[in-house]
């Protein structure tokens, strides 16, 4: 193995530690505590990261043991038991949350949150989808979970994600690719807003763009609080956080571009009918 191949495989197996004792962490509950007063569901390399250390930075929010606790996606049949024991104890004046962004792609998600938390409230993020679709890709890569190139990738979505499907979405080979191969899919926003908009009242779902929460995060950040019904607050700084990942040379060429471009522009179109606000990235009609 070359040098850079080992430095990967040694980058990989450290980050896969950290993963799994943060996990272990986050899957050995204390006594319960009372369930979140708000969720951030998502999407995955929209910022979440960096949104869930502003809202945990506000005095009056506490967070869980954990940002992705995963309960309503992979550990629903632990119970709400289970699940509250990941939430502390709150002073008058406090909320608790957590932030799980696999929560607004996955199909069985919002029915199970309205039935358990009928009163919260919900904050997302989304990002140009052809960006996320090729960070996606990049993370995924990064865990050594994905030995296809981009372009191989993207033609392979559709079949990949159909297979694991077979059994319905919550066998552990269907969330394997939901979480892992997703990458056009997940793009595809207005689908999975109107899947919770199916269960939740919509104003009580605050969607954001991770373009506007890198130009003006104060201003992003301020419209989240006032959603969320907090009192104003500004964190320290606003720091970029992010999970990272080795892009070497990019795969992103401007074909691909081109193509998903092309691909989410009518989809671009429908999420602009959904919310008050267009998104900040183009949406040009398909060609013929």
């Amino acid at each position: 193995m070359s040098g850079v191949g080992r430095r990967l495989a040694t980058d990989r197996l450290r980050r896969g530690v950290r993963a799994a004792r943060a996990w272990g962490r986050a899957a050995r509950p204390g006594p319960p505590g009372p369930l979140p007063d708000f969720l951030v569901i998502g999407g995955q390399r929209c910022g979440t990261t960096s949104l869930y250390h502003y809202l945990a930075a506000h005095p009056l929010v506490r967070g869980a043991t954990g940002k992705e606790l995963q309960f309503f996606s992979l550990h629903h049949a632990r119970g709400l038991r289970w699940y509250r024991g990941h939430f502390p104890d709150l002073a008058p004046g406090e909320r608790s949350f957590e932030a799980s962004p696999y929560y607004l792609f996955h199909p069985s998600v919002p029915a199970r949150i309205a039935a358990d938390l009928p009163e919260a409230r919900f904050v997302a993020l989304l990002r140009d989808p052809v960006q996320r679709a090729y960070s996606h890709y990049l993370h995924t890569r990064s865990y050594g979970t994905e030995p296809l190139s981009f372009a191989d990738a993207l033609d392979a979505e559709e079949e990949r994600l159909a297979l694991a499907l077979r059994d319905g979405p919550d066998t552990r080979t269907a969330h394997r690719a939901l979480r892992n191969h997703s990458y056009v899919a997940r793009g595809r926003y207005a689908e999975q807003l109107e899947r919770w908009y199916a269960h939740i009242p919509r104003e009580r779902i605050h969607v954001a763009y991770t373009e506007d929460l890198h130009t003006d995060p104060a201003g992003t950040y301020a419209g989240i609080l006032r959603h969320l019904d907090l009192p104003p607050f500004t964190p320290e700084t606003f720091t970029h956080h992010t999970r990272r990942v080795d892009p070497g040379p990019s795969q992103l060429t401007p074909a691909l571009t081109t193509r998903l471009t092309h691909h989410f522009a009518p989809h671009n179109t429908h999420l602009s009918t959904l919310l008050p606000t267009p998104p900040p990235w183009p949406t040009p009609w398909p060609t013929p």
